[in-house]
């Protein structure tokens, strides 16, 4: 069984307090990006197997999500073994959610396969113990986002009458290098009615926390904002902790 992966995309995040399990309520709004995506298909195996191709990612393979997502299964359910292959096009630490998106459908996959007859709701839960953003990815439609990021709830916004363009910086900006210079805050204006607004007012209020921390150090991600809108974007973002930029545009 043979699949495609696809990043996500993060309008506006706010931090709004941390948490005495020592992780951060948010609220972002989170829709799928078609722009880029991975290759991951699962076959049966005579012994548990992880390949990876395309983009190099740092680590052990046998340490990737994917084989973390079939352990769960494997746990609750006495699945067979499988080989995964996994062809990286979305890269790694750039806010864009590849990782998770890989293992969410690693369970879709599992499930199929093996008839497990699992709903979106469960397959939700074994998502949210993999990663915060990771439930969102069995939905994979606009979502509002809250709590880690595993509290969703649909949302009307949608941004299919517009061009999105997507740019990388090459730098690599761990999540929890962007938390540690944030101070969380709960905004005048809630993320959910900014929203309502028309795409062209977004800016300036619908806005991702991260950057401040994150543009300081790395000026060349700010540039790259900077540029979808000298290039004419309606609004234009960092998503996640960065290091990817994404620009809306008119068609």
């Amino acid at each position: 069984m043979i699949c495609y992966p696809n990043p996500k995309l993060n309008v506006g995040l706010n931090i709004l307090r941390r948490r005495e399990d020592g992780y951060h309520d948010i609220d972002t709004l989170m829709v799928p990006y078609e722009g880029m995506h991975d290759v991951l298909e699962i076959v049966p195996s005579e012994r548990l197997e992880m390949h990876l191709y395309g983009i190099p990612v740092e680590g052990d393979a046998m340490d990737n999500l994917c084989v973390k997502a079939f352990r769960m299964l494997e746990a609750d359910f006495g699945i067979a073994p499988v080989e995964i292959h996994l062809w990286k096009g979305i890269p790694s630490g750039a806010g864009l959610g590849g990782g998770s998106a890989d293992c969410v459908w690693t369970l879709r996959l599992l499930n199929g396969l093996f008839g497990l007859g699992l709903s979106d709701a469960v397959l939700a839960g074994y998502a949210a113990r993999l990663g915060s953003d990771c439930a969102f990815f069995i939905y994979n439609r606009p979502m509002l986002c809250r709590g880690r990021g595993e509290i969703l709830s649909p949302s009307p916004v949608s941004l299919e009458d517009y061009r999105i363009e997507v740019e990388v910086p090459p730098v690599h900006v761990s999540t929890r290098e962007a938390y540690s210079g944030v101070v969380p805050k709960v905004p005048e204006i809630p993320l959910e009615e900014a929203l309502r607004l028309p795409v062209p007012r977004w800016r300036g209020l619908v806005v991702n926390r991260f950057e401040e921390s994150v543009f300081p150090q790395h000026p060349e991600i700010a540039a790259a904002k900077q540029r979808m809108y000298s290039r004419g974007a309606l609004y234009a973002s960092m998503s996640g902790s960065g290091s990817s930029v994404f620009g809306i545009f008119s068609r």
